[in-house]
């Protein structure tokens, strides 16, 4: 395992600068706003992402809201911060089945060094999941 990338800049993602992160392009999500501690995209649910029963597999659910959880607190941090997931906790309010959902994260409270955030994952205008987050805020 290498090192992580400390250089990346998820803003400039969002601006359309450079290519999204790996994950973000397996997990076909885009991110189509982000400012100010909020975020906002789509992510393309489709046959790869069901389980057994013909459901989204809630690991996919949450990854998706910790996704565009990045970006929330991206667009909140100087150029010498970074992060990291400490925290994630999903609940589910109905299955995500194949198909567009809107991802939304709003980072709820920043301190210095961590900071709080909420996600939901919304479907045919129905809630589907509510995430919350704690991030460490480290320097670069």
């Amino acid at each position: 395992m290498g090192s992580p990338n400390t250089d990346f800049n998820l803003m400039e993602v969002v601006s359309k600068k450079i290519q999204p992160p790996n994950c973000d392009l397996t997990l076909q999500i885009e991110v189509t706003d982000a400012d100010n501690g909020n975020a906002k995209g789509t992510w393309r649910v489709d046959d790869r992402f069901l389980n057994g029963i013909g459901i989204t597999m809630g690991g996919f659910v949450s990854s998706a809201a910790d996704i565009m959880m990045a970006y929330a607190i991206a667009s909140k941090l100087d150029n010498g911060k970074t992060f990291t997931s400490i925290d994630l906790h999903t609940t589910f309010h109905r299955p995500v089945l194949p198909g567009e959902v809107t991802v939304e994260a709003k980072v709820e409270r920043m301190g210095k060094r961590t900071a709080y955030l909420t996600a939901e994952l919304i479907q045919n205008d129905k809630k589907t999941a509510s995430v919350v987050s704690s991030v460490m805020i480290l320097d670069r």
